[in-house]
């Protein structure tokens, strides 16, 4: 198959998901779209884009595996521990300034982020005034994040995460361990609300003092991606902060002027201007 019919059966697989299920990846960078793609083709034994196109239409049970393959499902607690350490360090001493916080981690996968946020926030006394928010549009993943439940096998490398962001207790005192599995433990989801939100069609969440997506942009054409930052410094208070992954920035953004340089390695902004 040439690229270019590739390409178009690509572009109408993704109009059919839009248009059939309300699930918009026409703005997701189409390199990104057809790796992911390809691996799903292969795990649905199907011998081209139209025929998988075709199984999305008329059997629903498809979607959510499809999902699967065109969101980013892979995050670990503290991932890039610098990142939580320069949050620990630089960001929660303004932070603490506030009576009561909102922090959003957009496109939350199955919740480490969100997770280690919470604790971060608890070992520095702020949980108890803070309400942490994780949205994604894939409901598999937000049942996991809900759940909680990780695999042992991970935790050495959480463990060593935590340590290297500054954790200020033993990470195993915050979960159990059973039956090959390490579940987080209910308290941590006290002041916590997973919700469907989608960065390509929904609109401003609500009033944030800390955003964290990362990982997340990079997936987006140049479009999505101005409408992505947009939504969140109109989400952020004045002075509130941005954290973006290790290879996002924005510098080429069109809302760039709205926000500071606050932790320029670890690719944490400060919201300057109201909008």
């Amino acid at each position: 198959m040439t690229d270019v019919a590739e390409d178009l059966e690509t572009r109408l697989l993704l109009d059919a998901i839009f248009h059939q299920y309300h699930y918009d990846f026409r703005g997701y960078s189409m390199a990104s779209v057809k790796r992911r793609l390809k691996q799903a083709k292969e795990h649905f034994e199907c011998r081209s884009i139209s025929e998988l196109q075709h199984r999305v239409l008329h059997e629903p049970a498809v979607l959510p595996e499809l999902l699967s393959y065109l969101t980013i499902q892979v995050s670990d607690l503290f991932r890039d521990p610098a990142y939580f350490l320069a949050l620990r360090e630089s960001v929660i001493p303004h932070l603490r300034t506030y009576p009561s916080l909102k922090v959003w981690v957009a496109g939350c996968s199955a919740g480490e982020e969100l997770y280690s946020l919470v604790i971060l926030f608890r070992e520095e006394g702020l949980e108890d005034r803070t309400m942490f928010y994780g949205t994604d549009i894939n409901p598999r993943a937000l049942e996991r994040a809900e759940a909680g439940v990780y695999d042992l096998e991970s935790i050495p490398r959480f463990t060593e995460n935590h340590r290297k962001a500054g954790g200020k207790s033993s990470l195993s005192d915050y979960y159990t361990a059973a039956y090959g599995s390490a579940v987080l433990d209910k308290s941590l989801r006290r002041r916590t609300v997973f919700s469907d939100h989608s960065l390509v069609t929904d609109a401003v969440f609500a009033e944030m003092h800390l955003i964290s997506c990362r990982n997340v942009l990079i997936y987006f054409d140049q479009d999505l991606q101005n409408r992505a930052i947009g939504l969140f410094s109109d989400s952020l208070i004045r002075k509130g902060f941005l954290g973006l992954g290790s290879k996002e920035s924005l510098r080429f953004s069109k809302r760039a002027g709205d926000f500071s340089e606050f932790a320029r390695d670890e690719r944490i902004y400060q919201k300057q201007r109201a909008t």
